[in-house]
């Protein structure tokens, strides 16, 4: 067995106060996040920015007083439009208004280049299928000025700030490939033109940048949904009168009501009632846990049956909940390594084939050529120069590969995470609801001296029968498997933070921790030895009592039971050679036992949302990738942290949508698969962009030689997307390697 260590844990660092956002509209590349990240640094007073290219957001952090209309100006004097963070709703109204568009585009622009495609290949084929040169300028037309604009305008953009993009590879290529076709049919020539090589460009990036603003959709979306979760009211006590206000207009110190049933408005400390309220939000447990004077609460947890009145120690941007978002935001400013890259290469290829077809066209003009043969062979540098494949070559990829995994059960998002898989070294896990079942289930039943099992066990149903306690499910659960018969039960009711009481048969049974024992004026006695060993196992301990007279009459032992195949992927894991360590909010014991039993490499417990993030911080610093496997709220910052994320879609929305890959089912053993295909999907995503340039490195001199002509340069570029193509479709022969679950593997939790 691998050593387990227990490690400390650390702080997320304090926000500064002065801090704005602003939605940026017309960024497509990392260039561009550059050029908005330098226009901002230059507005006086602004201390620090970050500006995310998939929520299209800057977030402005400022030294001194804010200066929203100075930032929003150098913005758009930098050629983007720049807004305030808009209300959720308005905000998301021109999410889905924008997707709409982009799709429609699309639509039409395929459509448009369809007829062309076709005309083209059975032309090759030797078909008689030419379209007219008429009919060929009215598709190609549409697509080119009018579907093609927004990249002019974004390739004029970089232009003007002396750098190159992919927007103005496009518009360079399509707009070679369209002016040339225009001049063959000026000088009477329309028998071999290249309307469809433009209009399938285009079609083809703008499909692109339809997916892209699909990706960043579901990015938004786990921002949106952690805001939801506070409550929009609150109900307030003041001058001895109760009103109920807009939460975002409590302050510190007032007195909150909250009513079972409803959600804590903000953080606060309770100042009087008892109840038991779920916090699976942030501890990310299952179980409900007991509250009563003095005890802290934390905003957007759900209140149980009773009636709490708290004092606000936090609220608005300060709150728990508003923490986790920010923590998300930070985190999610993430940019992809390959896009990046190829950024950076098409800021020098651009300028580089310019020059390359400026000195084709004068070599051949002073080398006695005519302006004919020195335009074509000019023209062929940038035909075949224009980046179909380039651009191709990482969405081709990703929908096969994403495609195949899908079939697995396992929903990758977008191509960034692809890239860091291969090269991951660490896999965190969360305990709840990802290693373990995410529910408790009754692992032991030990009557008192005297006292039989199998009558505790009717006894503890009977009174539990009609409750949704997962300990109570836990307990008739039992019963039915062992086939007990369920006792009428009377007057059942909850002991607020203690447990639940009932009659039968004339006699008042209880279900209490151990302050409800004690309450009855009991004490473990002969099961103390019993019930200290479970605890310290992680278990949750409870105790069947008799009031009247006070009796105790055993000890239930509830335990979270290990998923069926959680041994068998920690295996899988540490075959490939990665490290496996485990974060949970959870207590040590729990987590201890949980650590042994599927034999973790390292462990931490107790730990809160921030703390998550801080450790996955810590573990990046050591120079380790980290994938983050979790399945709740509490889990998000972390999940967004990591360098990659992977949630168990049987969690919250919200986890799902804050990680980069989805478990469709909860099967721990899909996370090493899921190294598996992103591995492979990235290195087709590197094979593509490989034979993109190649085919560029080749053909460019050919064709600056004379030896390529338009049509021969049209052909190759289509044949560099048809093998980018054709080799991301090898993915789709990809399966999951699933190890069989050996029964035993995963000891339960505690037993």
């Amino acid at each position: 067995m691998n050593a387990i260590s227990e490690t400390s844990q650390g702080h997320a660092p304090a926000k500064p106060a002065a801090r704005l956002g602003f939605a940026i509209e017309g960024m497509t590349c990392a260039s561009c996040v550059r050029r908005v990240e330098k226009a901002i640094r230059a507005v006086p007073g602004v201390a620090d920015v970050s500006v995310n290219l998939a929520t299209e957001r800057a977030d402005v952090v400022f030294a001194g007083r804010p200066d929203a209309a100075a930032v929003a100006a150098r913005i758009e004097k930098a050629g983007y439009k720049a807004a305030p963070v808009e209300d959720p709703a308005v905000a998301e109204a021109r999410r889905q208004a924008a997707a709409r568009r982009e799709g429609f585009h699309a639509l039409i622009a395929a459509a448009l280049s369809l007829p062309l495609v076709v005309a083209m290949i059975g032309h090759a084929l030797g078909l008689p299928w030419m379209l007219p040169a008429l009919v060929q300028l009215v598709l190609a037309t549409p697509v080119q000025v009018w579907l093609g604009a927004r990249f002019y305008k974004a390739g004029f953009a970089a232009l003007r700030a002396g750098s190159g993009n992919m927007d103005l590879l496009v518009a360079l290529g399509t707009s070679a490939a369209y002016g040339l076709s225009l001049y063959l049919i000026a000088v009477g020539r329309p028998h071999a033109l290249y309307f469809e090589a433009s209009a399938v460009v285009i079609t083809l990036v703008l499909v692109g940048k339809w997916l892209e603003g699909r990706a960043k959709r579901q990015t938004g979306a786990a921002i949106r949904a952690l805001t939801a979760l506070a409550p929009a009211t609150a109900r307030v006590r003041r001058d001895g009168r109760e009103a109920e206000i807009p939460a975002s207009a409590v302050v510190v110190g007032d007195r909150v009501v909250v009513r079972p049933g409803e959600r804590i408005p903000v953080d606060g400390r309770v100042l009087a009632g008892a109840s038991e309220v779920d916090e699976s939000l942030v501890t990310g447990e299952s179980l409900p846990v007991a509250k009563g004077e003095g005890d802290r609460v934390i905003g957007g947890a759900l209140n149980g049956v009773g009636l709490l009145e708290i004092e606000a120690t936090a609220v608005g941007a300060e709150t728990t909940i508003a923490r986790i978002v920010r923590l998300v935001e930070d985190a999610q400013a993430f940019k992809a390594p390959i896009q990046r890259t190829v950024d950076r290469v098409s800021a020098v290829f651009v300028p580089v084939v310019v020059v390359i077809a400026l000195l084709t066209l004068v070599g051949w003009l002073v080398a006695g050529a005519g302006v004919e043969t020195a335009i074509l062979n000019a023209v062929a540098v940038l035909v075949i120069a224009c980046p179909c494949a380039l651009g191709l070559a990482t969405p081709a990829a990703v929908m096969a590969g994403t495609g195949a995994a899908a079939r697995a059960g396992i929903l990758i998002k977008d191509a960034a995470a692809l890239e860091v898989a291969p090269h991951i070294g660490t896999v965190v896990f969360d305990k709840t609801g990802t290693l373990t079942e995410g529910k408790p289930d009754l692992g032991d039943l030990i009557p008192a001296p005297g006292e039989d099992r199998r009558g505790l066990l009717a006894l503890a149903a009977g009174v539990q029968a009609g409750s949704e306690h997962p300990l109570a499910k836990a307990v008739v659960a039992a019963a039915d498997a062992e086939g007990v018969t369920l006792p009428a039960a009377t007057g059942v009711h909850a002991l607020a933070g203690r447990g639940v009481a009932g009659w039968i048969e004339g006699r008042e049974v209880r279900i209490v921790s151990a302050a409800g024992l004690a309450d009855l004026g009991l004490v473990p006695a002969d099961l103390a030895a019993a019930a200290k060993t479970r605890s310290e196992a992680g278990q949750t301990v409870s105790f069947i009592a008799e009031a009247n007279p006070p009796r105790l009459l055993g000890l239930l032992a509830f335990g979270d039971r290990p998923r069926a195949s959680a041994a068998v992927a920690i295996a899988q894991l540490k075959a490939r050679g990665i490290r496996t360590m485990m974060l949970t909010g959870d207590n040590r014991g729990a987590a201890a036992a949980v650590a042994l039993a599927l034999k973790l490499d390292r462990f931490e417990a107790e730990v809160l949302p921030e703390d998550k993030a801080a450790a996955i911080a810590r573990i990046k610093a050591e120079g380790d990738k980290v994938a983050m496997v979790g399945d709740g709220i509490n889990d998000a910052p972390a999940l967004a942290a990591a360098d990659l994320g992977i949630a168990m879609a049987s969690g919250t929305d919200v986890a799902m949508q804050a990680a980069a890959i989805t478990l469709m089912r909860g099967d721990p053993r899909l996370v090493a698969a899921t190294l598996d295909i992103a591995a492979r999907t990235s290195t087709k995503i590197v094979q593509g962009l490989f034979w993109a340039f190649f085919y560029n490195v080749i053909g460019i001199p050919l064709a600056a030689l004379g030896l390529l002509n338009p049509v021969v340069a049209g052909a190759a570029m289509a044949l560099s997307s048809v093998s980018v193509v054709a080799n991301a479709l090898l993915l789709g022969t990809w399966r999951p390697a699933l190890p069989p679950v050996r029964d035993g593997a995963n000891p339960e939790s505690g037993r």
